[in-house]
């Protein structure tokens, strides 16, 4: 993962440097980390190559932190991909219910001719582009849900400990009195 100082000096982003390098963007705060999650998820769903930069830009309009939503994208990584496809398959072929709404004199012409293979591979990769889009729009949702969720239980379990450790120093000081 690059560092903002190395994205600070790269050519190719000098016209944009001024939105991207801003520090709102690169601060984990209560807002912009379940953006991020959200952001990263929806892009490594999206598109199977270049999902980092779709969710590093993204996150300049809606102020999220930009090296969270470019580091959940590795959930879809070259290793992890044909099993999120098939996920995604199952995914479409449920919403969509294809087998029940494929039938009929032209799909039976379709899948006895020459061309059944032709529309096996568009059925196939329609439904699975579907699902797709279909995970990229829940696990978003999930994420931004989720993340906030574990935000608001982090920040509150340290503040607990702050309390704690203030109480403690307070009857400290009052004990000794």
């Amino acid at each position: 993962m690059p560092k903002r100082e190395e994205m600070a000096r790269n050519k190719y982003l000098a016209p944009i440097a001024h939105r991207f390098l801003s520090p709102e963007l690169w601060r984990f705060t209560r807002r912009s980390v379940p953006r991020g999650v959200a952001l990263g998820l929806f892009s490594a769903f999206i598109i199977p190559i270049g999902q980092i930069f779709l969710a590093a830009f993204l996150a300049l309009p809606s102020r999220a932190n930009v090296p969270l939503a470019a580091l959940v994208t590795f959930v879809t990584n070259p290793l992890t991909f044909p099993i999120w496809a098939v996920v995604a398959n199952r995914v479409g072929r449920f919403t969509l219910q294809i087998d029940a709404a494929t039938s009929g004199y032209a799909n039976e012409q379709l899948q006895s001719g020459a061309w059944s293979w032709l529309s096996d591979f568009f059925e196939l990769a329609g439904v699975t582009a579907f699902g797709f889009i279909v995970l990229a729009v829940l696990s978003a949702a999930a994420g931004y849900l989720l993340s906030s969720a574990i935000w608001r239980v982090v920040i509150a379990r340290r503040r607990a400990k702050r309390l704690k450790r203030m109480e403690a120093r307070l009857d400290q000081r009052l004990k000794a009195n």
